[in-house]
């Protein structure tokens, strides 16, 4: 142990080690130790001096980590409350479109006075990407009265005929779209007197968003951009619909003109429909069923009580 205490290794670390916590303790502010340090302050100066900008940046370092490090969570934060921001934005105008579109609907019924009409939202449609079949959300749940065979007409926000009923359940409807290949329609050309017609669904045409034309009677001269609505014959279709606007006509066979219709209703952009049901043939068969079920209920209870 002696002879550790007098090795000149241990002496120097020793020394060495004493001379640098000087050192160390003299680069503090107002420390007592600067006055020890004053005879060899030309050797410890520059020492303080590097261990005290050793500590500034050490201390710059771990505060730019830290700041960093702060600044980039705040980013974060920011950037999830404008993604919050921007889609409660959009949420907020898609709200007010509907809105408009639902409080332009209301002409329907100024319009067509004899008319329930029953607005529900498209809930899809069938795979097949010319819309064979669109499904909306209303049934009979929501007061209508439906048999079976019956149709009814459908129409957008803008009054603009989309298609016919053809199954109705307790919670949707499906409809047939007016592009699709077993639609028919009687319509006419919008104008007093208007030559009548019969719009189809083509399956070679619907690709193209077209309806075809035929019935043109001799005689009778289409353009591109005459507007063809509803004609009444039938029943079904209430006479005024707007259906839409001559594409083409093909006058080579004169026997046989026909042409081509472009729809008003972009059946693809669909976000709510609208059914017309006749409104006396919905009350007869609304107070028919409520007949039906009291008189059921009836025989139920005349039942129970001749068993009692």
């Amino acid at each position: 142990m002696r002879k550790l205490f007098t090795s000149k290794w241990f002496i120097v670390t020793v020394a060495a080690l004493f001379i640098l916590v000087a050192i160390v303790l003299g680069a503090l502010p107002g420390s007592p130790v600067n006055k020890l340090l004053k005879p060899v302050g030309a050797v410890a100066s520059p020492i303080q001096r590097l261990v005290r900008n050793g500590g500034d940046v050490f201390s710059d370092f771990w505060a730019a980590i830290t700041d960093g490090i702060a600044i980039r969570n705040e980013n974060e934060q920011l950037r999830a409350e404008i993604a919050d921001l921007q889609y409660q934005l959009t949420q907020n105008e898609e709200a007010g479109i509907r809105y408009e579109e639902l409080r332009e609907a209301f002409h329907i019924r100024d319009t067509f006075t004899n008319y329930d009409i029953f607005g529900a939202s498209v809930l899809s449609r069938e795979a097949d990407e010319w819309f064979s079949v669109i499904r909306a959300g209303l049934g009979t749940e929501d007061g209508i009265v439906y048999e079976e065979g019956q149709s009814f007409a459908v129409v957008d926000v803008r009054m603009n005929l989309i298609g016919r009923v053809i199954d109705i359940n307790e919670s949707e409807s499906n409809i047939l779209p007016l592009l699709h290949e077993g639609f028919v329609v009687s319509g006419k050309v919008n104008a007093v007197n208007g030559a009548n017609v019969t719009i189809l669904g083509d399956a070679g045409l619907k690709r193209s968003g077209l309806c075809l034309v035929t019935d043109i009677a001799e005689g009778v001269i289409l353009e591109p951009g005459t507007e063809i609505v509803t004609s009444g014959d039938g029943g079904l279709f209430p006479q005024g619909i707007p259906i839409g606007v001559i594409e083409t006509v093909d006058y080579s066979n004169p026997i046989d003109v026909t042409a081509t219709l472009r729809p008003y209703s972009d059946i693809g952009d669909l976000n709510d429909i609208f059914v017309m049901v006749p409104y006396s043939s919905n009350a007869e068969r609304i107070v028919a069923a409520e007949e039906s079920e009291a008189a059921a209920t009836d025989v139920s209870s005349g039942s129970e009580q001749s068993n009692g």
